[in-house]
């Protein structure tokens, strides 16, 4: 697979509410600055000259309530960036906190398109949670440097939502909370390096994890598009500066905030937020509803996210959106609150924070916890100023640009008398407005952010390691290897790849010479320990992959790293409790015996069986009586495996076909007796040995089924041979 110059990065924000054309913030609780961030991020490091490729890679969403926008495979961003959408876990829009169990099929079709694309990424760069487990999956299959960037954490989520009085059991539920916990602990310790927007974020939400000490963290805040996101006085000197999109955004925010207000003349108080608990939308209602001064000097717009019918949406954002109208009502706000139903975010959302400064307004998050404040940067370059939560990232903000106060934000008195210090004291808004601008300008830029995150990415490259000695050649990674070979070779192990010393050692010459277009593996009803076993008897290096235990566990290379996937994909409606109490029942009976706990597989449940057609009945009726999906084999005249229904030796080949993107004629699957029967057939390059049982009879004269007149390794050798295998 070749590799070009410059830097190949792969973004993943997997969640798949993300497109490039008015991304729909605040639709939910998924749609919030993470995803402007990762938008802006990906144009703005696709700029750099270093950079050849950047893909922001998500889930693809194909769901008759959502644009159609979101189920495009390919959706450009710039000449070098643009957004990858694979599809997982159906084709509905799912939330976040559902997709973890699809998210080793997204690894596994983020291979294919990596391998169809001709080339591997440089760098594997997760964000959240989700992200950052399928960027660790795929840098550890390709050997690349992982980098991650949680935005929020899970830990510090669930000790803020145990405050707030929801129980464990409540959270689980919901978030899947302590699963998502394990997931970023493993995450901290795996990645290279972990970017933060701010030194609270590193202190106060990955200090709180065991493995905080095993991460290597860097303080690098997102930018903001200062083209965009440009102050409110360049339109008063230059009316040429605001094309006619922003002047026709400009009117449709009038014409929608003066529907709520009687006095639009006066300056007014801007929160935009997503509707979520977290963000405290009621604290900042409960403070201008509560101070009658503040009430008569400013007005009060507040714009939650995107609605439609409340009473269909999520839990939470109905609550909060619930809650918003009760206050509103409580208070008797009309004609001084404005909560808008929608806003366009590329056009409006800029043109609204110049309209709040215009009016010399000011910007609020009131959030309990703000990791950074996206929002508090691009309000400041508009040059409005900003009140914000103490807690989280808005303390670096505004100890950088001096352009604005740090509240409580849990005390509406606090919060009410910070908006009345700053709208009464046009001196200090001033200060503040000047500051933002150009403390933006100096601290909050993509080019900086963006310069730094490439100096990163050189420094973890350099560091990654290679050889253990000067003597021994760097080692290839797995990914690299099954994306760059062109065949496979897969065979049994006992009579097939051992039992003649001579011929096995000559396959292994030619598998070496040959190593750079065929990739070669043992397929066996072993398990890998036994596996190993056989293999160091007789001299066998480690192969690329070792299906084991019938075909539910699949290998790879030295470090024998399981195949995540495949394990995920037999798990749908396994249900191995079930079948033992069933099996359990037979064997009091006298009918079956259970084979040593080593024999034993998460995947695989063994039994002793007599030869006997009757008997082999009775498990049939036993399982189909309790409605059992499954997949049995009987082997040896004794060996009885249960496996889950989408399990066996030749499904494992023909998922390695579909997950490594090598077709099925390319795949050479040779064994000698009637548990390879079922691996052999199809539409692969069978070979059969000559010394195989009679069980195998009747696959003679099928297509593409080759029986050698040479025995063990020498009937492989003589199958290459058959089928031209070597000539690539």
């Amino acid at each position: 697979m070749s590799q070009p110059s410059g830097l190949y990065i792969q973004l993943f924000s997997v969640h798949g509410l993300i497109r490039g054309v008015s991304p729909e913030l605040g639709r939910d609780a998924d749609t919030g600055g993470q995803v402007q961030y990762v938008l802006e991020l990906a144009r703005a490091l696709a700029e750099r000259p270093e950079v050849a490729q950047v893909d922001l890679v998500t889930r693809l969403i194909s769901d008759k309530a959502l644009s159609k926008d979101y189920a495009r495979v390919i959706e450009p961003l710039s000449d070098k960036a643009r957004i990858v959408r694979i599809q997982c876990g159906g084709r509905r829009y799912i939330r976040k906190e559902l997709l973890w169990p699809h998210l080793d099929e997204f690894v596994d079709k983020n291979l294919k398109f990596i391998k169809s694309s001709g080339r591997v990424p440089d760098i594997f760069h997760g964000h959240y949670a989700d992200g950052g487990y399928v960027a660790r999956e795929l840098a550890s299959i390709f050997g690349s440097p992982f980098i991650f960037t949680g935005h929020s954490m899970g830990r510090h989520k669930k000790d803020k939502l145990l405050q707030e009085g929801a129980t464990s059991e409540e959270i689980n539920r919901r978030y899947h909370i302590d699963y998502r916990i394990e997931v970023e602990e493993r995450v901290i310790r795996a990645t290279e390096q972990i970017i933060t927007s701010t030194t609270h974020e590193i202190e106060q939400q990955y200090g709180l994890y065991r493995n905080f000490e095993a991460g290597r963290y860097a303080v690098i805040p997102p930018g903001v598009d200062v083209d965009v996101f440009y102050p409110y006085y360049n339109c008063q000197l230059d009316p040429d500066v605001a094309d006619e999109a922003s002047k026709q955004a400009r009117m449709l925010l009038l014409n929608e905030l003066h529907r709520f207000w009687v006095s639009p003349q006066k300056p007014f108080i801007l929160a935009l937020c997503r509707p979520d608990q977290r963000k405290n939308i009621s604290g900042l209602i409960t403070a201008y509803g509560e101070n009658k001064n503040l009430q008569a000097i400013a007005n009060l717009a507040i714009f939650a996210g995107i609605r439609k019918n409340i009473s269909e949406m999520e839990e939470n954002e109905r609550n909060v959106l619930t809650e918003m109208l009760l206050l509103m009502d409580r208070y008797d706000l009309y004609g001084k609150l404005a909560i808008p139903k929608k806003h366009d975010f590329s056009l409006e959302v800029p043109e609204l924070y110049r309209l709040c400064a215009d009016s010399h307004g000011v910007f609020v998050n009131p959030a309990l916890l703000e990791p950074f404040g996206l929002t508090l940067i691009e309000a400041a370059a508009a040059g409005l100023p900003i009140i914000a939560t103490k807690e989280g990232g808005p303390s670096d903000i505004i100890g950088n640009c001096e352009n604005g106060t740090l509240i409580d934000p849990t005390n509406s008195d606090e919060i009410g008398e910070a908006c009345i210090k700053i709208l009464v004291d046009r001196e200090l808004w001033e200060f503040y407005s000047h500051n933002g601008i150009n403390g933006v300008r100096e601290h909050y830029s993509w080019e900086s952010h963006c310069a730094r995150t490439i100096e990163l990415i050189r420094k973890v490259q350099d560091e990654m390691p290679q050889a253990k000695s000067v003597s021994e050649p760097p080692r290839v990674s797995i990914g690299r290897r099954l994306t760059t070979v062109k065949r496979l070779l897969i065979t049994d192990i006992d009579n097939t790849l051992v039992g003649d010393d001579d011929s096995l050692a000559q396959l292994l010459d030619i598998l070496a010479r040959n190593k750079d277009n065929i990739g070669w593996g043992v397929a066996t009803g072993r398990c890998l320990e036994r596996v190993l076993d056989a293999l160091a008897e007789y001299g066998v290096p480690a192969p690329d992959i070792i299906i084991s235990s019938v075909g539910t566990e699949i290998y790879y290379g030295a470090d024998f790293t399981p195949d995540k996937g495949w394990q995920q994909h037999l798990a749908y409606q396994w249900k191995p409790e079930i079948i033992r109490e069933e099996l359990q029942k037979l064997e009091k009976m006298g009918i079956v015996n259970a084979q040593d706990d080593e024999d034993q597989r998460p995947f695989k449940v063994s039994y002793y069986l007599e030869d006997d057609p009757e008997l082999l009945s009775k498990v049939h009726q036993a399982l189909q009586a309790r409605k059992i999906r499954y997949n049995l084999e009987f082997s040896n005249s004794q060996f009885l495996d249960i496996l889950p229904y989408r399990a066996s030796k030749g499904k494992a080949v023909r998922y390695l076909s579909y997950k490594w993107g090598i077709p099925l004629p390319e795949i050479m699957v040779c064994g000698d007796s009637g548990n390879d029967k079922e691996m052999l057939k199809g539409d692969t390059c069978g070979l059969v040995v000559g010394n195989y049982s009679k069980e195998l009879e009747s696959l003679k004269g099928l297509r593409r089924m080759y029986f050698s007149g040479e025995e063990y390794a020498a009937g492989i050798i003589d199958g290459i041979s058959h089928y031209r295998f070597t000539e690539v």
